[in-house]
């Protein structure tokens, strides 16, 4: 066994990174839409937050503490996905390293692809759960 692959063996190592690779670029897509809904609560926020007590736009600001949910959510998920980021990361440091020190098993592989899975699907039950919080009568109102 030699210590650096062939080209033969590195064309088969890249194949097998393709679909963590995917799944790394669409985790980082979310947390990016997951990150930008958050900068969006926060700033609203800290609108209503800004808003005088005597003011007519005063009762505006019992829309806070949904926000506040809004933002607990997104954080979640956004945690939820550095996770699911992290697994996908590690089961492509894996694949490379089976590969390129010719090991015949990638142990860990499957159950890492599982929790990244699994990580993922939590997010995007957060996600899910600002997008049905997301609209709401004070939104409309400036």
């Amino acid at each position: 066994m030699s210590f650096v692959p062939t080209v033969v063996e590195m064309t088969d190592m890249f194949s097998r990174a393709a679909a963590p690779a995917f799944f790394l670029g669409a985790v980082a897509a979310f947390i990016s839409l997951l990150t930008a809904r958050l900068g969006a609560v926060v700033a609203r926020a800290r609108l209503l937050n800004a808003i005088p007590d005597g003011s007519e736009k005063a009762q505006m600001k019992n829309d806070v503490p949904r926000l506040k949910t809004r933002a607990r959510l997104l954080r979640n998920g956004i945690l939820l996905s550095l996770g699911s980021g992290l697994c996908a990361g590690l089961l492509l440091g894996i694949v490379f390293a089976t590969g390129f020190f010719g090991l015949r098993y990638s142990y860990g592989a499957g159950i890492l692809f599982i929790v990244a899975t699994l990580l993922l699907c939590g997010a995007i039950v957060r996600f899910a759960q600002d997008v049905i919080m997301d609209l709401h009568e004070f939104d409309y109102l400036e």
